[in-house]
């Protein structure tokens, strides 16, 4: 387990590339499992064989973060979009519904009123199946095996965080019907407003994390104070 090997099967895009991309998820008859890699999810993986395999087995990686930039950088790899769920999400959601194409939205994970308020807003008012993110796994894997539509793409948002969701996010895309499964973290939270963004500026220049930590110290200090320091050293080892 090596940086390297991550930076390998992480997916970059740059516009037209995503555009194409978003293009055949729509239009996907067969399941298709989305995660994001950011730097704290390479420092979980490097942690754990078990949460490598599973992020190992989503059939796409975005490069999400300034950590895995300047890996890409160090690396010799061209790093292109940075591509986070919160940003992204929201605009595949969007080409979905500009396609026309009939889809049962499925929504995991975070409390409520969190949830029911997220999902709404997130799937711009469209009806959803929803549960909290605090069950078992099977519970969700049972819940979404009796519940799918073989007749129109199956849409599933697992705001979960890392490395729960990546794991889920694997069994649910063993059956084999025409789905979206997609790792959101913290997605349905900022669809919410329980969590707020950094602003524009920040989030340009790849500050969003910091913005992060002051805001949630507490939760934050391990996966960015210890967290960042921790990142480095295995790139550089």
């Amino acid at each position: 387990m090596t940086i390297t090997e991550i930076l390998k099967k992480v997916n970059y895009f740059d516009e037209p590339e995503l555009a194409s991309f978003i293009s055949d998820v729509v239009s996907t008859d067969k399941p298709i499992s989305i995660g994001f890699v950011n730097q704290h999810g390479i420092n979980l993986m490097l942690n754990e064989r078990e949460v490598f395999e599973n992020f190992m087995g989503i059939n796409c990686l975005l490069r999400d973060g300034i950590g895995v930039k300047l890996a890409c950088r160090f690396k010799g790899i061209e790093p292109k979009l940075n591509l986070n769920g919160t940003d992204f999400i929201p605009r595949l959601i969007s080409s979905i519904e500009l396609s026309k194409r009939e889809a049962k939205y499925f929504v995991f994970g975070t409390e409520e009123p969190w949830l029911s308020n997220g999902a709404e807003n997130l799937i711009l008012g469209n009806s959803a199946s929803l549960k909290t993110g605090f069950f078992d796994d099977d519970d969700y894997i049972h819940y979404y095996s009796e519940n799918i539509d073989v007749n129109c793409l199956n849409v599933v948002v697992l705001a979960m965080g890392m490395p729960k969701q990546e794991r889920i996010a694997l069994a649910l895309s063993k059956l084999d019907v025409a789905s979206v499964i997609i790792c959101g973290g913290a997605i349905i939270d900022f669809q919410a407003g329980k969590t707020k963004r950094a602003p524009a500026l920040m989030r340009k220049l790849g500050f969003e994390w910091f913005y992060r930590l002051t805001q949630e110290p507490k939760r934050m200090f391990h996966r960015y104070v210890i967290g960042i320091p921790k990142f480095f050293f295995h790139l550089i080892h």
